[in-house]
């Protein structure tokens, strides 16, 4: 029976395979670039009727893309915001190379060469959960080029990480629940992550959700984003963000509690938390004018 076991987890292990695009439905009204060897899907809105106005980089979460901005996106838009969204190394329609560096550090810093490549020198990063972490490192990374910082629902601390991520971990374990497991019940796992699903979870983003899920590479670049995952070596560092931090945090998020947002609040030493009732752990799919009407406050301070 262990020899049999010993088979399978080998078995399923040796069927994880990466990938590079061009991706099959790449949608149109997009841009893609190259940053080193990866190629990445961005989006630069461009224009804006304050050049004095940092733009605004938009940073998804963990086995998401910069569409789950969409609600969002206008409503900064319409107020004169430039912004600028990225799939991350590993998600949508970026590459997910076999010999890449899916950390947060090695996300900030291809960030970073967008960013330069762009000709943007000072930016608000926006963060949603895993990348809160990496909006965070970039805080830290390069503080004269970030003024404020925005951060939705942060995956922060260690403890926070289901049990699925530790198991993630082991040799051949880790290969075989990805294998298996991670494209099944997207429709549940979406609708855990909101207070009300029944009003947001529609069939096109169930199916959009499932394509992705199933895109070449995907599974593969999940494991390896999770194994690469160190908040432990983050968090002595939460004391040192001086920027001005808006914390939007969904009162009742499944995924990252709110319990978290308050440590967090306290954590960092320029820090204000707002509460987004009746709100999982997307708000800026569950409430996107209540979190843009508290950016736009927050970032408005920042000019006078």
């Amino acid at each position: 029976m262990r020899v049999l076991l010993v088979a399978m987890l080998l078995g399923v292990s040796g069927c994880m395979t990466y990938a590079r695009g061009p991706f099959a439905g790449e949608p149109p009204g997009f841009m893609y670039t190259q940053l080193g060897p990866d190629r990445v899907r961005y989006l630069d809105t461009v224009a804006t009727r304050d050049p004095n106005q940092p733009p605004l980089v938009l940073i998804h979460g963990f086995g998401a893309n910069l569409d789950e901005w969409g609600k969002l996106l206008p409503l900064l838009t319409q107020q004169g915001y430039r912004v600028v969204a990225i799939d991350l190394r590993g998600h949508g329609y970026s590459d997910r190379p076999e010999d890449g560096d899916y950390s947060i550090p090695a996300q900030a810093q291809l960030i970073l060469q967008l960013l330069d490549q762009l000709g943007i020198e000072r930016f608000v990063p926006v963060g949603h959960s895993w990348g809160s972490a990496i909006t965070l490192e970039l805080a830290l990374k390069v503080p004269t080029r970030i003024p404020r910082v925005v951060l939705f629902n942060g995956m922060l601390f260690e403890e926070a990480l289901p049990l699925l991520f530790a198991w993630a971990h082991v040799p051949g374990v880790g290969e075989t629940i990805f294998s298996l497991f991670y494209t099944e019940r997207v429709d549940e796992k979406l609708a855990w992550s909101m207070f009300s699903p029944e009003l947001y979870l529609t069939d096109k983003t169930i199916e959009n959700a499932e394509r992705a899920q199933a895109r070449p590479g995907t599974v593969a670049a999940a494991l390896a984003t999770i194994r690469a995952m160190d908040f432990a070596a983050q968090e002595p560092q939460h004391f040192n963000i001086q920027q001005p931090v808006l914390l939007l945090w969904g009162r009742e998020d499944q995924v990252t509690p709110l319990k978290y947002g308050e440590r967090l609040a306290l954590r960092l030493p320029h820090a204000r938390l707002v509460v987004v009732p009746r709100c999982g752990h997307l708000p800026m799919i569950e409430a996107q004018h209540l979190v843009a009407d508290e950016m736009f406050r927050f970032l408005k301070e920042g000019q006078s």
